[in-house]
């Protein structure tokens, strides 16, 4: 009798040293998605021919959580919901929502792009001939798919303070700074460094 007990305090020892490890290796885990990185895949094709859907991407968070402005040409992935205020909470919950999805297609979020970072605070935008001109120069895009035909803007866009200017590569099918404005620093969830 007393050995079954022995037994089985031992194995309820055991099951919560399994559960005490695992609990350590989910908040570790989850503490580097928040503040260092991830690993996403690509959905649609907005980047090709940079990135094809179902591509997988590496994502450093770190400039993020240091607040610092990517620069031209850096590929980020964005929170498209630009006209709320993105704080703390939301890295929390994308972490929930990136796991989740893994399980379940319904659980992906729709809000996360990856889109080229084409201008930054002050710059002057103007889109002419399927091209764009950033402060008065055409810019050298040979990373698109095909030129911009179906966008035309009469009036110049100025990037502001505290936001950039996103772009997918395949101008004809992608949804940027072009319909939803341009994206405060914050909804920068981070810069893509590597392609799978």
């Amino acid at each position: 009798m007393a050995e079954e007990r022995s037994i089985g305090k031992q194995i309820i020892h055991e099951i919560g040293e399994w559960l005490y490890a695992i609990v350590i290796a989910l908040v570790v885990a989850i503490l580097v998605h928040i503040f260092v990185g991830q690993i996403t895949r690509v959905s649609g094709e907005s980047m090709e021919n940079t990135f094809h859907n179902g591509d997988f991407l590496v994502v450093s968070k770190w400039d993020h959580i240091r607040g610092i402005t990517p620069n031209y040409d850096d590929i980020v992935i964005i929170d498209s919901r630009v006209n709320r205020e993105r704080t703390w909470k939301d890295d929390v919950t994308d972490v929930v929502s990136n796991y989740l999805s893994i399980f379940s297609k319904d659980a992906e979020r729709h809000d996360a792009w990856v889109k080229r970072v084409i201008g930054l605070p002050g710059d002057k935008l103007e889109f002419k001939d399927g091209h764009v001109w950033r402060n008065g120069k055409e810019l050298e895009e040979p990373y698109t798919k095909d030129p911009t035909m179906n966008y035309s803007q009469t009036a110049p866009v100025i990037v502001p303070e505290g936001h950039v200017f996103v772009m997918g590569d395949n101008r004809n099918h992608s949804s940027d700074s072009r319909f939803i404005g341009p994206v405060p620093i914050k909804n920068v969830i981070g810069n893509v460094v590597w392609h799978i």
